[in-house]
């Protein structure tokens, strides 16, 4: 019976939102199209080229080889495996949700187990510093310095979720000496499992496109619901920007930005949404792992965790500008 309830309460949200679609057509396509936008000039150049050279680094044994450079280091702070690090640096670079993608790869090549890999989700959840350099501190805030102070508070709440969830899942500690040999002899084994380069080039970019499509759609998705639900309850602009950011992050920014309060309060709202990353980013991590043993709790828990503590952090780094 309840099975019944729930499909036939889908169906009448999906009437419901269709209905609205229509009747609120030239909004909804404009949602989509500032979506499109915002993937073409943001999304699809910044993690295009990292999506392909991560899998191509892992398929190659680049990960075994940084992962026994970094054991000491990983274990020490995080207590995970070395080949985490190769996660972390990557999604400081890229941004999320490829941190869920990185995550699963290592999943996937056996190099991590399920635990390890809900663990490590937790503290590498990073927005592109690109985005937030560029698109946030110049355009939406105007003050490119903010950015240092943004990115900061978001890094070091993600070493603090790190260190309060070191106890969770604790990885092996096989020899934490770094041992060379060990490391080129590890990238020759993953190397020799993979000679067919043309092979896992395609499958890399066919795998590349489809995800950065999933993002595009839910991205468009989330905006056309934020447009949806404004228009149905005519919200004031502050309570618009608190559903944008929750919704979804860029469409949130852009709203705080435009309101009129205290500059302070503008960086202090746009750090939290950032480290909450928006329930269309929560979609597109767990869509990644859905058909993995990935555990999405521990992730939605840090980042409740992020907000109150990149918020603490970015109200004391104020206080000092």
């Amino acid at each position: 019976m309840k099975k019944y309830l729930n499909s036939f309460f889908i169906l009448v949200i999906t009437v419901f939102l269709t209905i609205e679609v229509i009747i609120n057509s030239e909004a909804v396509i404009d949602s989509a199209r500032f979506s499109f936008t915002i993937w073409k000039d943001n999304i699809f150049p910044t993690l295009f080229p990292f999506f392909v050279a991560s899998n191509l680094l892992i398929k190659y044994g680049f990960v075994e080889f940084i992962g026994e450079l970094c054991k000491p280091l990983m274990y020490k702070l995080f207590k995970v495996k070395g080949e985490c690090s190769f996660v972390l640096i990557l999604s400081l670079l890229s941004g999320f949700p490829s941190s869920a993608k990185y995550t699963k790869e290592l999943y996937d090549n056996n190099i991590i187990s399920a635990n390890e890999a809900s663990k490590l989700l937790t503290f590498t959840h990073f927005p592109n510093p690109l985005f937030v350099i560029g698109t946030v501190a110049a355009t939406f805030l105007n003050n490119k310095i903010v950015a240092i102070f943004i990115l900061l508070s978001i890094y070091l709440s993600n070493v603090i979720i790190g260190l309060l969830f070191r106890n969770y899942s604790v990885s092996e500690n096989n020899n934490s000496k770094i041992s060379m040999k060990n490391a080129f002899n590890g990238m020759k084994n993953r190397y020799q499992k993979n000679k067919n380069f043309g092979t896992i080039l395609t499958n890399t970019l066919v795998d590349s496109i489809n995800l950065l499509l999933l993002i595009l759609g839910t991205i468009s998705l989330f905006l056309i619901l934020n447009k949806i639900i404004t228009n149905i309850f005519n919200l004031n602009d502050f309570n618009r920007a608190i559903l944008s950011g929750v919704l979804e992050m860029t469409g949130g920014l852009k709203y705080f930005s435009l309101l009129n309060i205290p500059f302070n309060i503008k960086v202090i709202f746009t750090t939290m949404i950032l480290a909450f990353g928006g329930l269309s980013v929560h979609t597109q991590v767990y869509s990644i792992i859905a058909e993995t043993k990935i555990k999405y709790l521990p992730y939605f828990c840090s980042r409740i965790m992020h907000i109150v503590i990149s918020g603490i952090l970015i109200y004391i780094f104020l206080l000092f500008i």
